[in-house]
């Protein structure tokens, strides 16, 4: 339970973060605190059902943050650097940095369920990349969604996977 309760708390961090940072225009500021409440409460929930469960977020017995979990988070750095020079390179929009994140996020997720060999997680990444492919098209048209479609979509896509991930355990 543990390192499940650990993995459905950084998840949920990370949710929280996307959502507080991309909940601005052109969401109406009302809907944006909205959706900032509600993720925070995510948040806490995620806490709470995980410390009720019996879990503490710690490193314990670390197979799942193994060799395999180093690799991919180390080519996720990769992806995220080098994809941000490329962008910089092209003059993207600024908004493009979030659809960068969301898709190198996702394609993360789907290399962490083949490696860890669970389905749980697998949904959750190819949502995530594809709201951040989603985002890259929306550049030419409508680049002032990017950060809703690519950044809030995506927060509340981790927040509902370590909900569901802290409700199963």
């Amino acid at each position: 339970m543990r390192q499940q309760f650990l993995g459905a708390l950084i998840g949920a961090a990370f949710g929280t973060v996307f959502v507080l940072v991309n909940s601005g225009s052109p969401v109406p500021a009302a809907l944006g605190w909205v959706l900032r409440a509600l993720a925070v409460l995510a948040l806490a929930a995620v806490v709470v059902l995980g410390v009720r469960a019996g879990g503490r977020p710690t490193l314990e017995g670390r197979p799942v943050f193994g060799p395999s979990y180093r690799v991919i988070v180390i080519g996720e750095v990769v992806l995220l650097i080098a994809g941000f020079f490329v962008l910089s390179l092209l003059d993207a929009p600024v908004q493009a940095n979030v659809a960068w994140i969301a898709t190198i996020v996702g394609l993360h997720f789907v290399a962490l369920a083949w490696a860890w060999k669970t389905r749980s997680i697998l949904v959750v990444g190819v949502v995530l990349t594809v709201l951040g492919v989603v985002g890259l098209a929306l550049l030419g048209s409508a680049a002032a969604w990017v950060p809703f479609v690519s950044g809030v979509l995506s927060g509340v896509t981790l927040l509902g996977g370590s909900l569901y991930g802290v409700r199963r355990a």
